[in-house]
């Protein structure tokens, strides 16, 4: 192989523009694609900015045109020419108004035949594409992407320097203490029998970084949560983690704005105005059905409960004398599209999410057909749909349960039917602030009430007498911001008396003898005084998923891991030998195969 000797990188291919027509330059790269014409020879090269086309022809030296016959894809190449117009003019790429004229050219090192074409890799299943996944992130648009995240995190890193943080790294290897999903363990050698946990968030030292006195604290951390994957999870991740002291929670959401504001302008020159909106909690579950509302479209969740005690529908009535609710949602101009048999999936649909069926009334001729019209008197159904606005050509879905289920549901629902429907606009960045969290959520099948955010949550002064009597009226000093439906950050104040923290701890169910070996430590520097103070982590891989328009956390990860956690390039996680296993004291029981 010929090396790159004498030869200095001028320019980087996607870079090159009409304005540099005459100019010689120095350029290396990977073939994309070669094109031999006879007489004439193209080739396509790219690099980490884009593609420009390399040309060949009868007046180049002959030992270099027959290089450049030899050259196949992802051959990595060098080379020296002249920029020129190009003739044939191809306006879908930014360099498709000239060529290279190359009078050198070097082949730094041959490929065998890749197991798929990079440029196409988008047709090409994940299972190939992840286990050769450094060919793949050779593919333009991925990138692009991480590229994007790139400057995401510059971004970032600029804004709160420039704002008085510091950045301050925080342990990898830390105790394992509850953070609402499993920890990674790591074993101990030297300490044999005993484990440190990767972190679910740096949360209780940058808290103990505001004790310390750096009162603003930043940090692009690393987290790892060992719970079920999803498009948009990842078990390690990176969050924009920032705490700051002597503040409320507006001047950590307006810090936060600050940033996302020059964060779109200087990423995709978007506008967004500010102070972003903001609702409550309650407001977005009973008119979203979700705590992280997609509002990019209307379709809103409409109360009927009243109604259906009218009406001699026992489904309903039931529902609503037992404490619950009927919900509905209006999806205007969609009874051409939803026919009988698809409301027969999203039927099922429902009952996988837990509804126990789904009512309907479909208006797609004159006379609405109403699944449930049997049961209703004369003026009923048209008293019901002139209260929810419907007219011909719509169709109403119905759900009558417990009030939660029922809006949870309907809330997966609306965001389904509006998919379907195509009418979710694209490029809008609904950015929203979602307020007054409830501090506690109840679980049915321990029966327990649990922090629905970390234990560390403040709550609303007003609900602390609430504690100990009505746990369910307890709202929390917490906000999480969300954009288009999906939840960015969480933030909050954070409790720092050491008598309500340790009543926060009791009150979750722990005894004072696991209080204080899990979280002593923590309990024990606020008796030491501590400013008033609070924070956020924004979800880096969620917002670069976000401004790049991509459908997974995958395509903005450059080596991410499939749904079991695994990593198909790699091979991890993989077994390690009796050896190690001895020293870290540790032996696998076998499975009856292995016996």
């Amino acid at each position: 192989m010929e090396t790159i000797k004498g030869l200095k990188r001028t320019d980087y291919c996607g870079n090159l523009r009409l304005s540099d027509n005459g100019r010689e330059v120095t350029l290396f790269g990977w073939a994309q694609r070669q094109r031999d014409l006879g007489n004439l020879i193209f080739i396509d090269l790219r690099d980490k900015t884009g593609i420009v086309q390399l040309s060949f022809n009868d007046k180049t030296d002959r030992a270099v045109f027959e290089k450049a016959q030899s050259v196949r894809a992802e051959y990595v190449l060098a080379l020296k020419g002249v920029v020129k117009e190009r003739e044939s003019k191809n306006k879908e790429i930014p360099t498709g108004e000239i060529e290279v004229d190359v009078s050198e050219l070097r082949i730094l090192s041959k490929a065998q035949t890749p197991p798929f074409e990079v440029a196409k890799a988008d047709s090409v299943g994940d299972e190939t594409t992840l286990k050769y996944r450094y060919l793949n992130l050779r593919n333009e648009k991925l990138t692009k992407n991480i590229i994007m995240r790139h400057k995401i995190a510059k971004i970032a890193r600029e804004y709160f320097y420039e704002n008085d943080f510091l950045e301050i790294e925080t342990p990898m290897m830390i105790k394992s203490t509850p953070e609402g999903a499993r920890d990674y363990v790591v074993p101990s050698r030297i300490h044999n029998g005993k484990f440190y946990a990767l972190p679910q968030s740096p949360q209780i030292y940058k808290q103990l970084l505001m004790v310390s006195g750096f009162d603003r604290y930043i940090q692009l951390a690393r987290c790892f949560r060992d719970e079920d994957l999803r498009a948009d999870r990842q078990p390690e991740f990176t969050q924009i983690d920032l705490e700051m002291s002597f503040v409320d929670t507006d001047d950590i959401m307006d810090m936060a704005e600050g940033f996302i504001r020059r964060l779109m302008k200087e990423t995709i020159n978007v506008d967004i105005a500010f102070p972003l909106p903001r609702m409550t909690f309650a407001e977005a579950m009973n008119k979203y059905g979700s705590d992280k509302p997609d509002t990019r479209f209307e379709m809103l969740i409409e109360d009927i409960s009243n109604w259906a005690l009218t009406t001699d529908f026992a489904v309903f009535k039931t529902a609503v004398e037992n404490g619950g609710a009927v919900k509905a949602i209006v999806a205007k101009n969609a009874a051409t599209e939803y026919t009988r048999k698809k409301i027969d999936k999203l039927t099922e649909y429902a009952k996988g999410i837990g509804a126990k069926g789904l009512a309907y009334v479909r208006w797609a001729d004159e006379v609405p057909a109403c699944s449930f019209g049997k049961f209703l008197k004369d003026g009923e159904l048209e008293a019901m749909l002139a209260q929810l606005g419907a007219q011909q050509g719509d169709c109403v879905f119905i759900v009558s349960d417990k009030t939660s289920l029922a809006l949870s549901v309907m809330g997966a629902l609306r965001l389904t039917v509006a998919k379907t429907l195509g009418i979710i606009p694209e490029n809008k960045w609904n950015y929203l602030w979602i307020t007054e969290m409830p501090f506690f959520e109840y679980d049915e099948e321990s029966g327990e009430w649990l922090a629905m955010h970390h234990p560390f949550t403040m709550p609303l002064e007003e609900c602390i007498p609430y504690l100990d009597t009505d746990k369910a009226s307890v709202r929390a000093q917490a906000f999480d911001l969300v954009l288009n439906g999906t939840e960015l950050s969480s933030g909050s104040m954070r409790i720092t008396d050491c008598m309500l923290q340790n009543k926060m701890f009791e009150l979750l169910g722990m005894e004072q003898e696991e209080i204080d070996a899990k979280f002593g430590f923590l309990v024990e520097a606020y008796k030491y005084a501590s400013p008033p103070h609070g924070g956020m982590g924004i979800g880096l891989d969620r917002l670069a998923m976000l401004i790049c328009g991509a459908e997974s956390l995958r395509d903005v990860t450059a080596f991410p891991k499939v749904q079991n956690a695994s990593e198909l390039m790699s091979g991890a996680p993989s077994t390690i030998d009796d050896i190690q296993l001895g020293e870290l004291g540790i032996e696998l029981s076998k499975t009856e195969e292995e016996a």
